[in-house]
């Protein structure tokens, strides 16, 4: 066997993966207690968790190639294709996976999730300790959020579990990411990606006949609510899951249709709910009221901008879904209209107004006489101020006297009326 010691002088400043694939391209360790030795030594030397984690994994990686991701990468030694037998083989890939987990660095993120599935699937296959396995998924459920859906189908080895996804393992990884999740743990953003990927799981382990709707329903219900921004994906998977078992009774099925709010269902979603002849009638109904209150809110909030709204009507329900992007920004063309129609309205306004006002200037006698270039004298200006009043008198009371009448025609002829006889006496 090479010996091979850590070299003082190396520089860690390099990626992690470079790191590894340097390190082991220059010391082939076979020993596996030579390499637990050669860790310890590392992590007494203070080396940075992750770049223990990156040798680990690429170590694992070379020894036993189903830990890669490269499907067609092949390790150094394959033990399928060793001549020991099919135990010999198990036992070796058994003491190889507990052995990796022993030597982990105990910090958070020093591996990645993928890989730690992928040894999770290994140690399942070969019936590792209890409490390697409980080691393993306490690390999953610290980084469930960076999982993909393809690490995550792992199949169900135990021979008392019906089905071939190991429905009862992810529970028990969300549940172990929920109980972090109240403790402050994780951020929002995390808990939603944990609830897409749960929902994309519950689609693909819905298509199993020997599922049962108890499984089902624990997997989907152990999520909070506030967790998932639309249901579209739950009720994708209910939706499957009707399918794959269509003799579901009718109480089942009511049960199913409980775990979905149709106020976060998309319109597309809603559309299909509502002619969908697997679900209830009830649930049916839900739906199609839910959509008529969204489709009025949204009338109710766009009349707003016209002056026709309560100032109760501003106030979200709630449990409100939040619009979608596409609905924002429809909403935001319809303000837009809304305000270039009122400028434009309030321009028209403006130009009859200034008509109006150029009408009741030329009524007036004065601009008539200075269209003409004829300055009124004041004689005519107190002809012109008495006609008017007389004439707005008229107009509210009607004539007077004959007298009245005498003194203003005398007046537009030019004639001033007689005056009264003075008495002699």
């Amino acid at each position: 066997m090479k010996k091979f010691s850590f070299p003082d002088s190396v520089t860690f400043a390099e990626k992690p993966s470079q790191f590894a694939e340097c390190w082991f391209d220059d010391a082939c360790i076979l020993d596996m207690d030579y390499f637990v030795k050669t860790i310890a030594g590392i992590k007494e030397k203070g080396v940075r968790p992750d770049l223990i984690g990156s040798i680990i994994a690429h170590y694992a990686s070379k020894w036993l190639p189903d830990l890669s991701n490269d499907d067609s990468k092949m390790g150094l030694t394959n033990f399928e294709e060793s001549t020991e037998s099919v135990t010999a083989s198990w036992m070796k890939k058994r003491f190889f996976v507990e052995t990796l987990v022993g030597i982990l660095p105990p910090e958070k993120d020093s591996l990645p999730c993928n890989f730690l599935l992928r040894l999770l699937r290994i140690a399942n296959m070969v019936n590792v300790e209890l409490t390697f396995r409980e080691e393993l998924e306490k690390r999953i459920s610290w980084q469930l959020d960076q999982a993909s859906l393809k690490e995550i189908l792992i199949p169900s080895f135990s021979h008392t579990c019906g089905t071939l996804l190991d429905v009862e393992l992810v529970s028990r990884l969300v549940k172990r990411f929920i109980n972090l999740d109240s403790e402050g743990a994780k951020s929002g953003a995390a808990l939603v990606k944990v609830a897409k990927l749960v929902d994309c799981f519950l689609v693909e382990a819905a298509m199993d006949s020997n599922l049962s709707l108890s499984e089902f329903v624990e997997l989907a219900s152990v999520l909070p609510s506030h967790a998932r921004a639309t249901d579209d994906g739950l009720y994708r998977a209910i939706d499957t899951y009707l399918k794959a078992h269509p003799g579901v009774p009718k109480q089942e099925r009511k049960l199913l249709c409980r775990l979905i709010d149709s106020r976060k269902l998309s319109p597309e979603a809603s559309l299909h709910a509502a002619q969908n002849e697997r679900l209830p009638v009830r649930a049916v109904i839900q739906v199609i009221f839910s959509e008529q209150s969204k489709l009025n809110k949204q009338l109710e909030w766009s009349g707003s901008f016209s002056g026709t709204r309560s100032p109760l009507i501003g106030l979200d329900p709630p449990g409100a879904r939040c619009l979608s992007k596409r609905e924002v920004n429809s909403q935001q063309m319809e303000i837009k209209k809304l305000r270039e129609d009122v400028l434009r309205l309030q321009s028209q306004c403006n130009s009859m107004q200034a008509q109006l006002e150029k009408l009741m200037d030329k009524r007036k006698g004065f601009f008539r006489w200075k269209k003409l270039g004829i300055m009124p004298s004041s004689k005519m200006t107190t002809l012109s101020a008495v006609e008017e009043s007389e004439r707005e008198g008229d107009a509210m009371y009607g004539r007077q006297t004959p007298a009245v009448d005498m003194k203003t025609r005398l007046v537009k002829s030019g004639r001033n009326p007689p005056k009264s006889r003075k008495s002699m006496s």
